[in-house]
């Protein structure tokens, strides 16, 4: 599960990295300015952390309290880009599915 997830950050990572320039007037900011306003405004603190290529950082803010989260990508350069965010944010500890020996 957690390769998966990071793979899938990864390509989102990379799918977004294009888009990045153009939404920086929008949705980016400098990342001491974003973490402040989402613990401000949100409640969120850091709750993952993932390095993409190109020197991208990953991020996923989160309530415990309101169950809202953030999904950050910011830059070598240190702009920050908001990615995704929403609602009923949870912490999982799932265990790794059974390994099939049977080849």
């Amino acid at each position: 599960m957690m390769k998966t997830l990071f793979t899938f950050s990864a390509g989102l990572i990379l799918a977004l990295t294009a888009q990045m320039a153009t939404a920086q007037s929008q949705n980016c900011a400098p990342r001491e300015m974003v973490v402040k306003r989402l613990a401000e405004k949100y409640g969120e603190s850091r709750q993952s952390i993932g390095m993409g290529q190109q020197g991208m950082v990953m991020e996923t803010f989160a309530s415990n309290e309101t169950g809202s989260w953030t999904i950050t990508v910011t830059t070598p350069n240190g702009m920050t880009c908001l990615v995704a965010s929403g609602q009923s944010y949870e912490v999982l500890a799932e265990a790794l599915p059974a390994m099939d020996t049977d080849a």
